[in-house]
Formats: C-alpha cells, sequence, structure tokens
C-alpha cells in the first residue's frame, strides 16, 4: 500500500485502536510514555500493541524530557519523538544510541528554526500551544516558512477530520498527526473518527471503514 501523505494516529492505548489506524490507512501510530497523561501506556500494553501493527506501520514512542537511564531505551526498536523540553545535546544521545528522532514543540518561527538547524532531529512535529489537547495554531504563517526548511515537517494541532484537509493545502507537510481530534472522550479513541481524519487526509484505507451511522 502506498499513500502520497504520512498519517500518523497519536496516543494509541489498546491493540483494538492500533487496528483501527492501521486498517484506516495510517502510516505511523504514537504510543505515549509520559506519566500522568491520559494517553500513557505501560511496556506490557505497549508489546501488544506492537504485536497488532502490520509491519508497514510504523511505531512511534513519544517521550517528554527522558532520562538516559530511562528503560525504554533497552527494548525499543522503532523511533522516538520528543515532545518536553529537550536540548539539542539530548537529541543527539539518543540519535547516537541508534534512534530516529522526532522533535515535537509549539509553533513559534524561532523554534522552527532552532530545530531545523538540528541534525539529529529527522522529523519536526509542529504543534499547537499544549500538545494533545488538540489546540490548533497559525497555519499560514507555518506555511510562509515552508521553503526555507530542510527538515521534513509532521503537522500537528488540532487537527481534526473536518480541518486536516484545509490545513494540509495550507501548509504542504510531508504529513499530519491527530491525537485528541479523533477521540469520543478524551484518551479514547473513535475507530469511525480515526477513518474519517485518514479518509480526508487522502490516503488509502487497508480495509473499508467502518459503517457511519
Amino acid at each position: 500500500m502506498s499513500n502520497s501523505t504520512v498519517v500518523k494516529i497519536c496516543g494509541i492505548r489498546t491493540a483494538e485502536d492500533a487496528r483501527a489506524a492501521a486498517d484506516a490507512g495510517a502510516s505511523m501510530v504514537g504510543l505515549v510514555f509520559v506519566p500522568g497523561s491520559p494517553r500513557a501506556i505501560t511496556h506490557d500494553e505497549a508489546k501488544s500493541i506492537l504485536r497488532a501493527l502490520p509491519s508497514d506501520v510504523e511505531p512511534v514512542a513519544l517521550l517528554a524530557d527522558p532520562d538516559d537511564a530511562d528503560p525504554l531505551f533497552a527494548w525499543w526498536r522503532g523511533r522516538v519523538q520528543l515532545h518536553g523540553n529537550e536540548s539539542e545535546e539530548t537529541c543527539e544521545r539518543i540519535a547516537d544510541r541508534g534512534f530516529a528522532v522526532m522533535k515535537g514543540f509549539a509553533y513559534a518561527p524561532d523554534a522552527l528554526r532552532r530545530w531545523n538547524a538540528c541534525g539529529a532531529v529527522d522529523t519536526l512535529v509542529v504543534d499547537g500551544p499544549r500538545g494533545g489537547s488538540g489546540v490548533p495554531f497559525d497555519h499560514a504563517a507555518l506555511a510562509s516558512q515552508m521553503p526555507e526548511l530542510t527538515t521534513r515537517v509532521l503537522l500537528a494541532g488540532g487537527l481534526t477530520p473536518e480541518t486536516v484537509g484545509a490545513a494540509m493545502n495550507v501548509v504542504h507537510p510531508w504529513g499530519v498527526d491527530v491525537s485528541s481530534g479523533v477521540e469520543r472522550e478524551r484518551g479514547i479513541k473513535d475507530a469511525r473518527l480515526v477513518a474519517q481524519f485518514c479518509r480526508a487526509a487522502g490516503v488509502t484505507p487497508r480495509r473499508v471503514p467502518p459503517i457511519e451511522s
């Protein structure tokens, strides 16, 4: 299966949610390992989710200000998304351990330039003011900076099935990232919304999406 746009469904908490995201056409799923998050999962829950994923759906471990001794680094084999107040040095240390690093941050012109200049980061996850809160930001401002970027952009922050198409038309990102925009309540994914989001983002489902009521 080939899709021109990458869709990442973040905050996956169950194998059922992982299969729904994969069936809808998502290329990536995000697993949250941030204590206190309504979407945080355990090692055992993560293992169950990983077993449910097709080989062409990439898992992403979301961390915030991890310690170098974080036990996740001993067993995780996928991509890592840093979504805290990490420094360039932290990104470099994690990349040096063999992990592909995505850096999430609230959109600001200076922040975009800062992280675009960090060679250890292979994807910029450009978010709204509070990650996971569903709050959007000024897409036109980001679009004006896109020509100067050398690092690919995963657009996040307040996207929904109703807004993702317009946001993509403005920004033209490499991919889009959603969490709260496909939830029926905080931390609980809705398979129909996931399918609607992927369809609105223009990706091809692996299976026929659920029938809409």
